[in-house]
């Protein structure tokens, strides 16, 4: 174990914090992981590079054995069943849960694909929400019996009013968590902030036996049952999307340490901020919505993903734009030319220290583009390598030859200096609608015309120009 002290900023407190873990032996983490009904959008894979990098320096400081990383997959859910629903409606043969579980294999598959292309390590343990039906279960049955939860109409409700600090993660009263949250009303309810443990399920959906009918589990139930059963009653960090504090965490915090007093749950809370695209919220209706997946298809490579995730803070909302991949591309092509050939060294202290300073990655890569400056490609390589970058198995991409977008550049500034004087600039709109249609950022100014391969960039649009 190395002498490095990493500091956290904790959700909980407010704070930056000294990371001080309840055993060095075993330094554990709880992470909310998808819900497996469709292809991971780019804002899903934030969260995984985010905490993929802070599990790279734990294992680095307390050594590879000595941490456990558990991200769950949430594989009961209403809008998987709507999707093996539709299939089921479209003819497709076996019964609804074979369609279920079909639509989960799949889905979790692509996920392990579209993230390891991200360079991200596999968690140590990715349990999945039907494994644990009878911990859930078992652990419901315990709130009722210390009189936090109470059944009422084949459902399971706790009871907010049971815990005292309620609230405290997200700094809400409960008046303005009513006041703010589209909150379910539902006769069965003692108090409208009261969430739903258990619920009933028909015959033709999901469902377990229970004391309290058939049914499945609430969406926060989940989570508290297995990283009890997985990490304890008390583990080190718990992570997730800043939109996961209110109501999800909040909730699994209440209901954990009322099942389990004599633990404190997790101890850092982590939350990342969420992702933009060119400036604006990412959203279908603005047709800037796109999976990992779509972005691996237009040619992005992975490594160029997670190069630009790294470039922003964790704690700040992160703005993906095309240009931004170009100018990571660029800089990664540079870096795999100088590394290639030498065998990496100890990471650099001051990359530790960026990275221990509350996964500082911005501060990190500007360290590695320091070291690439003075040619050290021994340390920037092993340096990289801690942040899931320059590693052989995601880099084979930066061997292939870039695109040649000089002669174009050439034409257009020809076309250009034409149209100055013939003041016909249909030419010049024409180029330049085809390489922007192509993917190709293009960047005219007084010196001149200078072209470069955004996120969509496809070479093939390019022939005949």
């Amino acid at each position: 174990m190395s002498e490095t002290q990493i500091r956290l900023h904790n959700s909980k407190s407010r704070a930056k914090e000294d990371f001080v873990p309840i055993d060095p032996e075993n330094v554990r983490m709880y992470v909310c992981g998808p819900t497996v009904y469709d292809r991971a959008h780019l804002g899903n894979a934030r969260p995984v590079v985010v905490f993929d990098t802070l599990f790279r320096l734990l294992r680095h400081v307390y050594g590879e054995d000595h941490v456990t990383y558990v991200r769950n997959f949430t594989d009961v859910d209403d809008k998987i069943n709507a999707t093996a629903l539709a299939r089921k409606e479209a003819g497709a043969p076996g019964t609804l849960e074979e369609l279920i579980a079909e639509r989960t294999e799949e889905t979790i598959s692509w996920y392990h694909q579209d993230m390891d292309e991200l360079g991200t390590l596999r968690p140590t343990q990715e349990p999945r929400a039907t494994a644990f039906i009878g911990q859930m279960i078992a652990m419901i049955a315990d709130l009722i019996e210390k009189g936090h939860a109470y059944a009422a109409e084949g459902h399971v409700l706790f009871s907010v009013e049971s815990y005292t600090a309620y609230g405290a993660l997200s700094g809400r009263s409960v008046d303005d968590m009513i006041a703010g949250a589209r909150v379910e009303v539902a006769p069965y309810k003692r108090n409208p902030m009261d969430f739903v443990l258990w619920k009933p399920s028909t015959d033709d959906l999901p469902g377990w036996d229970s004391p309290w009918g058939r049914g499945r589990p609430g969406w926060h139930i989940e989570c508290s049952a297995m990283s009890y059963e997985l990490l304890g009653a008390s583990f080190d960090i718990h992570g997730g999307g800043n939109d996961l504090q209110f109501p999800h965490h909040e909730n699994e915090i209440a209901q954990s340490c009322c099942a389990h007093p004599e633990g404190q749950f997790a101890r850092y809370w982590l939350h990342n901020e969420m992702l933009q695209v060119e400036g604006k919220k990412m959203s279908k209706s603005l047709g800037n919505f796109f999976t990992v997946r779509d972005l691996l298809e237009q040619g992005v490579p992975g490594e160029v993903i997670r190069f630009v995730f790294l470039g922003t803070h964790y704690g700040k909302p992160m703005d993906w734009t095309a240009k931004k991949a170009g100018e990571a591309e660029a800089v990664l092509r540079k870096w795999h030319a100088m590394v290639d050939s030498v065998e990496a060294a100890a990471p650099s202290d001051e990359v530790i220290a960026a990275l221990a300073d509350d996964l500082n990655t911005a501060g990190a890569i500007a360290v590695l583009h320091r070291l690439a400056g003075a040619g050290e490609a021994a340390v920037l390589k092993g340096s990289a390598q801690l942040m899931g970058l320059l590693l052989p198995e995601i880099g084979a991409w930066a061997a292939l030859p870039a695109a040649d977008l000089s002669g174009l550049a050439e034409k257009l500034a020809g076309l250009r200096a034409t149209a100055m004087e013939t003041k016909d600039f249909a030419p010049v709109d024409a180029l330049k609608a085809a390489l922007i249609a192509a993917g190709v950022e293009v960047r005219m100014s007084k010196a001149g015309v200078e072209l470069v391969p955004g996120a969509g960039f496809d070479p093939a649009k390019l022939d005949g120009l």
